[in-house]
């Protein structure tokens, strides 16, 4: 796997050794083997570093440790930007998935979101498939207790076991194991998951080393024996009828699902969890950390919303070979027997038992405004950081910053222009900037209302905006960019068609009549009947053989792709074309550059705040500073005026 030598015996905390080991320098080690990890391993290597990654288990690469699915609102968006950028996380899910679902498909196209219930052991073990199978890519396991630090500059990791690791740089992505801290009820342990030990020593170096360390919390339901549910009385929740991939190479179709299922509590639950609080961490004191708003605990449920008498629980199968079923929306910290009184007053789960309980885990994160937009950080040159320890929540935020930390890690250390994306070209771009210029103070999570511009952000054609971009980096490869040149141009002939073709009204107007919308008078265009709100593509082709005859020339493998993306932009157009409108005229304002090293308070007309603010963040343009907390329009008057860029 990697040079091993034989020397002396090792000056470590583990005597028994009998040779010690030297590592060869690698270009990039990546430290932390969950979805940040995996995503930042694979693309360091596929960009042709030579790469290690350190993970405390082996057996434990990329675990779903919350609930068992990929995607949802916003963030299945960010699952199709990683695979148009040469990630791997859509691939592993659609070769791991047992249901697909299309969320809000009864809002706008800006408001779609893939989602997918996932095989959790499945997903663990393709992950791993993945990285073993890389070139260029080598796997230790171990854990890294300190970065290895020359002139200011990351080269290297000493690890537990006393080796000295050179490399030229080095991603952290530690997720929720540094110095991690579980609670159940009265009861405290050390730990960054259930069973698992927590991380120690890193955070304290960088601290010492003038890095801000904070603490996060967050928290995972029980998990239950399905054999002990009563699903007669709950709701079930299938998947689409046509299953879509999240990927847009050749990966399996889902032909065979297993549902979902929907539950309540009531009243009587929400009196049994009361009971509870005063042996609480959450209402104790004894938990620090700010837990995730969008995402509370069942106990802040129902302190919050007090006015709420039921709370929508989600039941969720975690694999085809388990009777293991999560219980979205329960997450809780309670002692256990407060945990199983409640859940036995829920209906359906009266006589239900439980594999493992719910718990909650407290850790450290860095305040990611120390961090640059490539997520290198200020204080350490060739040191990134990616995923939950820069306060984020979520496999799929954390995926595509390890993406990104990767990428950026080896153009860092080759010489290249770093690859940043912006808020109009991805969601991934709206994450990183609101991580690096507003800070976090809970556990940030994506949605699709963090997005000014998210009809252009859509999961349809996140391909089309950003594969290009990766090839340009040689990074996606050519088959990929050959499939989006294929959509591009295969849906500029079908818009053509549309827009060219008429339609009678003896050919249109049973059709119409069944959708009760009016009937046509006159000869039409297909593209005005797909723009009423009633009509889809479907009830075109039902009136068209030669839409029929065109659609199936496009090749199969970018045919569903091409029909789905080409109606969202004929029936969209419009408001596509304004927001696109406005997304210019701001990005003019966006681009324009700050200098590196100015001293802002020597700008006496900015408010002390702006300046104070400033000064520490080191916005880059314009629309960076614009956004940060504390900076006014008045301010960017003052920088735009100083600056002479009006």
């Amino acid at each position: 796997m990697f040079p091993v030598k034989r020397g002396v015996k090792y000056p470590s905390p583990l005597p028994y050794f009998a040779f010690f080991m030297t590592f060869d320098a690698f270009d990039v080690i990546v430290v932390g083997g969950g979805h940040a990890g995996a995503e930042a391993s694979v693309a360091a290597a596929n960009m042709g570093a030579k790469t290690l990654l350190v993970t405390l288990n082996i057996d434990t690469i990329c675990q779903m440790s919350c609930n068992p699915a990929m995607g949802g609102v916003a963030k299945g968006q960010i699952v199709r930007e990683i695979d148009a950028l040469g990630g791997c996380s859509g691939i592993i899910t659609d070769h791991s998935m047992i249901q697909f679902r299309m969320l809000n498909l009864s809002k706008g196209p800006a408001m779609w979101s893939p989602r997918a219930q996932c095989d959790k052991v499945q997903f663990s073990l393709n992950w791993r498939h993945q990285l073993e199978q890389t070139p260029n890519l080598s796997i230790w396991q171990d854990e890294a207790t300190e970065v290895i630090i020359s002139g200011g500059v990351a080269c290297g990791v000493r690890t537990r076991m006393g080796i000295e690791i050179p490399a030229k740089a080095v991603v952290l992505t530690n997720g929720t194991f540094l110095n991690g801290t579980i609670y159940i009820g009265e009861g405290r342990w050390q730990g960054g998951r259930i069973g698992e030990r927590s991380a120690v020593g890193l955070s304290d170096q960088l601290r010492e080393m003038g890095f801000e360390v904070e603490r996060l919390k967050t928290g995972t339901p029980v998990r239950i024996d399905g054999r002990t549910i009563n699903f007669s009385l709950l709701d079930v929740q299938p998947g689409d009828d046509k299953p879509q991939r999240f990927s847009y190479t050749d990966t399996p179709a889902l032909h065979q699902q297993r549902p979902c299922y929907i539950a309540y509590t009531n009243e009587h639950t929400h009196d049994v969890l009361r009971t509870g609080f005063d042996r609480s961490p959450l209402y104790t004191g004894r938990i620090q950390g700010h837990g995730p708003r969008y995402c509370p605990s069942i106990e802040d449920k129902i302190v919050r919303f007090a006015d709420k008498n039921r709370h929508q629980l989600f039941v969720e199968p975690e694999g085809w070979k388990t009777n293991s079923y999560y219980l979205n929306g329960f997450s809780s910290s309670l002692p256990l027997d407060v945990q199983l009184d409640a859940l036995h007053t829920i209906s359906g789960f009266e006589q239900a038992q439980i594999y493992k309980p719910g718990y909650a885990i407290e850790y450290d994160y860095f305040p990611p405004t120390q961090l640059n937009y490539t997520l290198e950080t200020k204080h350490v040159e060739n040191l990134y950081f990616a995923g939950q320890i820069n306060g984020t929540t979520g496999y799929e935020e954390a995926a595509c910053q390890g993406l990104m930390a990767g990428i950026n890690a080896v153009l860092k250390i080759t010489g290249k222009p770093s690859f940043v994306l912006n808020r109009t070209q991805a969601y991934i771009g709206v994450l990183i900037d609101d991580l690096v210029t507003k800070g976090v103070d809970e556990p940030y999570r994506m949605f699709t209302s963090r997005a000014e511009y998210r009809i252009l952000l859509r999961q349809d054609n996140a391909d089309v905006r950003l594969t290009p971009l990766s090839h340009q980096l040689g990074f996606a490869s050519d088959e990929r960019m050959r499939r989006v040149g294929e959509k591009v141009r295969y849906s500029d002939q079908l818009s053509q068609f549309i827009n060219d073709t008429s339609v009678l009204p003896s050919e249109a107007n049973e059709m119409l009549e069944s959708l009760s919308t009016p009937p046509l008078q006159q000869k039409v265009k297909l593209v005005n009947l797909l723009l009423r709100p009633e009509v889809n593509m479907d009830n075109l082709l039902s009136i068209s053989p030669t839409l029929q005859e065109t659609i199936a020339t496009i090749p199969e493998e970018v045919r569903a792709d091409t029909v789905s993306a080409t109606e969202v932009q004929l029936k969209y157009q419009r408001y596509i074309e304004k927001e696109r409108d406005v997304a210019n005229r701001i990005l003019k304002f966006e681009n324009v550059q700050l200098p590196d090293n100015f001293d802002y308070f020597t700008l006496q007309s900015l408010s002390y705040e702006a300046r104070e603010k400033l000064n520490k963040m080191r916005p880059r343009t314009i629309g960076q500073a614009s956004r940060i907390s504390g900076v006014s329009p008045a301010d960017v008057s003052v920088l735009l005026i100083a600056f002479n860029k009006i």
